[in-house]
C-alpha cells in the first residue's frame, strides 16, 4: 500500500516515512499543502497522513477538498492542537481517524493499518449488491445510492453502512463498532464513532431516520 505523508516538519515526516517503509508500506512525502491536490491528480495513494498545521493550504481545508473529490481515500489526521473542537471538526470534514502530537510511532503505524484496511473479515462481509428500502449498496464498485442518487461516503462510513444494512434490527454498541470497523489493534474514542455515525446519517437523505440511536446501548439500523 502507498501512503502519502503530508507534514511540513521534515524530521517528523522522515520518521514516519522510515517506520512505514520498515513495515512494508510505500510512501511519498509532501511538505506543503499546495503540492497535495496536483499530486493526487497524477497518482492516488491508499491512504493519507495529514498534518493540520501546513503552509499553503491548511490541513482542515485540504481534508475537505480531498474528501469532496476522493471520498474513498482514508485520511489519518495528525494534530498538535489539544482542543476537542478541532478534532471533531476534522472528523466532520471527512477525516477517518486522528492522532495527537507527540505520538507513539507504533500507535501511528497501527492506525494507518486500521484506516487503510479496505475489507472486513471475509466471514463478516456481505457479498453482492445490498438493497434495503431506498438504499442500494454495491460493495464491489464501492458505491451507494439513495433514491437513485449516488452519495459520497468515506471508507469508514461505507463500512458502517454495509455492516448496519447487512444486519438490520441488530443493536451494536460503540465498543462492538470500534472492533468491527476500526479494529482491535488501535485506540479510537467513542466520540469518533458518534461523529462518523452522525455524518453517515446526514448523508442518507430520506432514509436517515432508519439509523437509530439506542440510549445507553449504541446504534441500530431499522429494517425497511
Amino acid at each position: 500500500m502507498k501512503i502519502l505523508i503530508v507534514d511540513d516538519e521534515e524530521d517528523i515526516a522522515g520518521l514516519i516515512q522510515f517506520h512505514l517503509e520498515e513495515e512494508g508500506f510505500q510512501t511519498e512525502v509532501c511538505h506543503n499543502g499546495m503540492e497535495v491536490l496536483p499530486r493526487l491528480e497524477k497518482n492516488l495513494p491508499d491512504g493519507i497522513i495529514l498534518d493540520l498545521m501546513l503552509p499553503g493550504i491548511g490541513g482542515m481545508d485540504l481534508c475537505k477538498r480531498i474528501k469532496e473529490k476522493y471520498p474513498q481515500i482514508p485520511i489519518l489526521m495528525v494534530t498538535a492542537k489539544t482542543g476537542e473542537t478541532d478534532v471533531v471538526l476534522g472528523l466532520e470534514l471527512g477525516a477517518d481517524d486522528y492522532i495527537r502530537k507527540p505520538f507513539n510511532i507504533r500507535e501511528l503505524v497501527a492506525r494507518v493499518r486500521s484506516v487503510t484496511r479496505r475489507t472486513t473479515d471475509p466471514s463478516q462481509e456481505v457479498q453482492g449488491t445490498i438493497t434495503t428500502g431506498k438504499i442500494q449498496i454495491n460493495p464491489t464498485a464501492h458505491k451507494v445510492f439513495v433514491e437513485g442518487t449516488e452519495i459520497d461516503l468515506t471508507l469508514i462510513e461505507f463500512k458502517l453502512l454495509q455492516l448496519f444494512a447487512g444486519n438490520p434490527g441488530v443493536a451494536f454498541s460503540r465498543d462492538k463498532l470500534l472492533d468491527r470497523i476500526w479494529g482491535k489493534d488501535v485506540f479510537v474514542t467513542d466520540r469518533t464513532v458518534d461523529v462518523n455515525i452522525k455524518r453517515l446519517r446526514d448523508k442518507l437523505l430520506s432514509e436517515k431516520e432508519r439509523l437509530e440511536t439506542i440510549r445507553g446501548v449504541g446504534y441500530r439500523f431499522r429494517d425497511a
